[in-house]
């Protein structure tokens, strides 16, 4: 196939509609295989999606397999990541899967063809599995498309039915609207089941077509077992350059096999060898069809990344108040001399400082407004095109609302950058509901996370341009409040490292704070110390990963007495953090004292939270004077 990338293939050929039909038997029969033979899968979920599948493979898709990284490369995801038996069959049908590994790897310990779809195969962009998720990351990667890389590739979501429940669905359909992303189709497999019954709308096309008129899409009906009315779907998408197409295809569950076709309770479920034998030969028996997809044009990215770009951090003076909400503002607009930075803002930039970086890079700048799960996988989607994206809101709805987003971009092992500003019982009058104290028991759960708590303006600048090359998902806690800047310009903050003030031969005890509990510890260690009593002061920035052997040294220096000091819930938090690197260690017997969060805070000020919460430094002080005396 030869057709460019802005173009519509011309009609079906009576030969090419044949092939299609054979490629869409083919991926059905292999889909059988396949999870009969691994004894588990979703083959009904994979039949139903065959024919939409084929027709795209076929005619549509521009995607050179041999070189998955091509900029101009269309990306395929797999909203409805269930359906892995469909997508790998694809990948047998182009040549990139060898029909063993289809057939005798499929869901086997070890294997690259998992049960859901992850980046471990070089075709996946994002791992799916968690519905509500493949559509919101494609609006990302189309971000990139149109505002960034200025590239005509296309982004294909093959959808069920059933995650159309999910909120996250419809939050991404409206940015997409929102920001003219016509350069997305999402292809929606109307099966009528669900997991466990029918699911809400069943066939009601109609519903689903005002749902999606109302969010700002274009919907198109059709028959998803019908090739030549996918094919007139699919090339009318390119007809519609500022508006999202949504392709709502009427399919019938398990369709190719009489036996399951259209009927409950055969969802997740492999066919018996038996009914897998007949099935398999009433399609015709295994095919071995190779599709030649059509390759996109050439094209190169509109931006080049540069991390070697010149950045010249904000500084300040020792003993000026900055919020570190302001320093990180400060600072990612300082990094946007780096083209590949892209910040994301959920609506609140001119209280995360987020809203800084528009003004330096006004183009690299997207707002998603209160739509947390759409901030975090539009990230995961720029990341996929390769963008270091920063992704800012109130700490309390950043990790909460979007956790699973988060989670799962841990499992894609993409990198993304997050900042939560607002943390913990110091934001005072706005009360319980605005408080993060869970963020960090969260954020350290998460495959890959880096989780930071800077104390200072410097050290949260120093981290913020650390994070830019981090890897993972890296989590920045700050504060609202202004505090005394106590680090120089020159200091340096490595990931695992710690700060430790006030040490010494005579030290007796050691307060462990971060962020604003650290400027409490240093008022305990000055109250202690004009009592005879030398406290040494860990400055906990990076939480994950610790530094253990500061930790494991410090204990040993002050006889095991230890008191932690945490702005947060003591589940998870900065005291397990600690516990959880002292514990098998060769230290002494350890008395420690943890200072957290343990009811639930009510409207005040700061300084009458932190004390009411016991995390003040006078609180501080009484802990360590009783450690001393026990």
């Amino acid at each position: 196939m030869t057709e460019q990338q802005g173009q519509a293939p011309a009609q079906m050929t009576t030969a090419q509609t044949g092939i299609i039909r054979s490629l869409a038997a083919q991926l059905r029969v292999d889909a059988i295989r396949c999870s009969t033979q691994a004894g588990s899968g979703h083959p009904t979920s994979s039949l139903s999606a065959a024919d939409l599948m084929a027709v795209l493979l076929e005619r549509h898709l521009r995607y050179d397999w041999d070189q998955p990284a091509l900029p101009n490369n269309d990306h395929l995801i797999f909203s409805k990541g269930h359906a892995s038996p469909l997508l790998y069959s694809m990948y047998r049908a182009v040549g990139v899967v060898s029909e063993d590994e289809l057939i005798n790897t499929y869901r086997q310990f070890g294997s690259r063809l998992q049960g859901h779809p992850t980046p471990i195969l070089p075709w996946v962009d994002v791992a799916t599995g968690s519905l509500g998720q493949g559509l919101p990351d494609a609006v990302g990667v189309c971000l990139a498309g149109r505002y960034l890389d200025r590239l005509p590739y296309h982004s294909w979501v093959l959808c069920g039915d059933s995650e159309l429940a999910e909120g996250s669905m419809w939050e991404a359909l409206d940015k997409a609207a929102y920001y003219k992303l016509g350069n997305l189709t999402a292809i929606v497999d109307v099966n009528r089941l669900g997991q466990d019954g029918p699911t809400e709308l069943q066939w009601d096309m109609d519903r689903y077509a005002r749902r999606v008129e109302a969010f700002g899409g274009h919907p198109l009906i059709i028959d998803g077992h019908d090739v030549a009315a996918i094919d007139d779907a699919l090339a009318e998408v390119r007809s519609h350059p500022d508006q999202p197409t949504v392709v709502l295809a009427k399919t019938i569950k398990g369709k190719g096999v009489p036996e399951v076709e259209d009927k409950d309770g055969w969802h997740g479920k492999a066919l018996p060898q038996d009914m897998a034998e007949r099935a398999v030969a009433a399609l015709g028996g295994p095919g071995s069809l190779r599709i030649t997809t059509a390759l996109p044009e050439p094209g190169t990215p509109a931006i080049t990344p540069n991390p070697e770009a010149a950045v010249s951090l904000p500084s300040w003076e020792v003993g000026e108040k900055v919020a570190t909400r302001a320093a990180f503002g400060a600072a990612v607009s300082a990094l946007a001399a780096r083209p590949e930075i892209v910040v994301l803002d959920g609506e609140v930039g001119n209280s995360t400082h987020a809203g800084e970086f528009k003004d330096a890079a006004p183009d690299r700048y997207f707002e998603m407004f209160i739509a947390e799960q759409q901030l975090i996988a539009s990230a995961v989607g720029l990341s996929v095109r390769g963008y270091v994206a920063f992704a800012a809101s109130f700490a309390a709805f950043l990790v909460s609302r979007p956790f699973d987003f988060i989670r799962m971009a841990g499992v894609s092992q993409c990198s993304i950058r997050l900042v939560g500003t607002h943390a913990g019982v110091e934001i005072g009058q706005d009360g319980p509901s605005q408080m993060a104290l869970e963020d960090i028991a969260a954020m350290r759960a998460v495959h890959t996370s880096t989780v930071l708590y800077p104390a200072d303006a410097p050290s949260t600048a120093q981290l913020v341009k650390t994070m830019a090359d981090t890897p993972g998902i890296s989590y920045l806690r700050a504060t609202r409040g202004g505090y005394p800047v106590i680090y120089g310009p020159d200091e340096e903050f490595p990931l695992g490292g710690c700060k430790v003030h006030h040490a010494g031969p005579d030290d007796a005890v050691t307060l462990i704070g971060a962020g604003v509990t650290l400027h409490e510890c240093l008022t305990a260690a000055g109250q202690l110390a004009e009592g005879g009593i030398n406290a040494r002061v860990i400055d906990l920035y990076s939480l994950k990963p610790i530094d253990s052997e500061t930790l494991r040294t410090t204990c040993l220096d002050t006889g095991g007495r230890i008191v932690i000091a945490e702005d947060h819930y003591p589940e998870g938090g900065i005291g397990s953090a600690v516990l959880e690197a002292l514990a098998g260690t060769d230290t002494p017997e350890l008395h420690a004292v943890l200072l957290a969060v343990k009811s639930l805070p009510t409207s005040g000020t700061p300084e009458e939270l932190l004390d009411a919460a016991g995390i003040s430094a006078r609180h501080i002080v009484a802990a360590a004077r009783r450690l001393l005396v026990s």
